[in-house]
């Protein structure tokens, strides 16, 4: 048997990671239905939220899950990373980014899969760095 070099077990690493985030995302995505949001906010809340899963797992060099997810992440993601790399980075887009975190973050602390504290940091962060975040947007694309 040979030894895994450090490029397939980094590419094993990623792919346990999105196995590991897909039932999270489908829970998020029932828990949307169920609330009666329509089909289309339904839809741009999942893809948010698997975007910044893809950031967490190769932009941020963390290869983090998203249960794994930090008040710090968020902050990093809505700050800097969207507002310079998304292509349809506007203040609508970072609206609905915003509106995306704070269900997905609610849920998964009602599900259990991170603490109270995490949520109640990353509520903190959306609110108090709203306007921060939506002048981010509009100074990268004036």
């Amino acid at each position: 048997m040979t030894e895994a070099g450090p490029a397939q077990t980094y590419e094993q690493r990623v792919q346990a990671i999105q196995l590991a985030n897909q039932p999270i995302l489908d829970g998020f995505e029932t828990w949307l239905r169920q609330s009666g949001l329509s089909e289309p906010t339904i839809r741009d809340h999942i893809d948010n939220i698997r975007f910044f899963s893809r950031y967490l797992l190769v932009y941020a060099y963390s290869l983090r899950r998203l249960d794994e997810a930090t008040e710090g992440a968020v902050y990093d993601f809505l700050e800097d990373w969207f507002p310079r790399k998304a292509l349809w980075a506007s203040v609508s887009s970072m609206k609905v980014y915003l509106a995306s975190f704070k269900k997905f973050f609610t849920w998964m602390g009602a599900t259990g899969l991170v603490s109270p504290e995490i949520v109640e940091d990353v509520l903190s962060t959306l609110k108090d760095g709203r306007n921060f975040f939506l002048r981010k947007v509009t100074e990268e694309f004036p």
